[in-house]
């Protein structure tokens, strides 16, 4: 069973690079979007099992948008990325659904396929 996954970033070099290293882990990239209007579109369409959502998109925060993927029935793990080195605390991103916050420069090492397994 492959596992789905939308990249949510507005640099377009960073979606290339997730994409690069999520299909290198096993795992299929069924969209892109480059803002949060499009990623809630996109997991209507593709019904991922995840998304790898920055935090700084040009029309809204990603706990907003996180937020809102959340509020619809299907079942999603969503992992939060940017540059940004403050970090939330469990409550803070469980309260927006997301089950990780993960550096952008940490993306090579994580284990990408445990993260966005829907059965972790």
């Amino acid at each position: 069973m492959s596992v789905n996954v939308v990249v949510v970033d507005d640099d377009p070099g960073f979606r290339r690079v997730a994409r690069a290293l999520l299909t290198a882990r096993g795992l299929r990239v069924v969209a892109e979007s480059s803002d949060g209007a499009s990623a809630v579109a996109a997991v209507q369409e593709h019904r991922p099992d995840g998304v790898l959502l920055d935090l700084h998109l040009p029309d809204e925060d990603g706990l907003s948008v996180a937020r809102a993927l959340t509020r619809g029935r299907h079942p999603l793990r969503i992992v939060l990325t940017s540059t940004d080195s403050w970090t939330w605390s469990e409550e803070e991103l469980a309260g927006a659904g997301i089950v990780r916050f993960l550096a952008k420069d940490r993306l090579f090492d994580a284990d990408l396929k445990a993260l966005f397994s829907p059965t972790a």
